[in-house]
């Protein structure tokens, strides 16, 4: 079993590769051009939630393009950017529940002490690195901003 989702992306490629899956391949290679592209610019070799980082990155890029394509009617280009989607998807880490995020919330509100609408940049650091690609991050930076407008 890989020992990061790094490694188990190459593991799938090579897969995919020896399958003659083109899609799959196609896109695991974004994927890992992403990563490393990633590594050479900072230098350094990504953990897991760096890697998330950017799988939800690619994720947002996806959706927004799925969005585009449905109102222009390009159901082809629809299908290859919803297969991609999926793909990248798999190796996200599990939703949260509403409730699960609400607790983070929660936990983040008191443990930076937060007050105002002035302070959710440091509710906002310390909720990203448990939330990241396991939350829609717009939809949580709303739901924080309205609980600091009612404090």
């Amino acid at each position: 079993m890989p020992s990061s989702l790094k490694a188990r992306i190459n593991d799938d490629m090579k897969t995919a590769l020896r399958a003659g899956d083109r899609p799959r391949l196609g896109t695991i290679r974004l994927m890992l051009a992403a990563i490393n592209q990633r590594e050479i610019d900072t230098r350094t070799e990504l953990n897991d939630a760096e890697v998330v980082a950017i799988l939800d990155k690619m994720v947002k890029q996806r959706r927004e393009s799925i969005a585009q394509y449905q109102s222009a009617r390009r159901g082809d280009l629809v299908a290859a950017e919803q297969f991609e989607l999926d793909l990248i998807l798999s190796y996200m880490p599990a939703a949260l529940s509403d409730e699960e995020v609400a607790r983070l919330i929660d936990a983040s509100l008191t443990e930076s002490d937060a007050s105002s609408l002035r302070d959710m940049g440091k509710v906002m650091r310390l909720i990203k690195p448990q939330l990241q690609g396991r939350a829609d991050m717009a939809a949580v930076s709303a739901r924080v901003k309205t609980r600091l407008s009612g404090r």
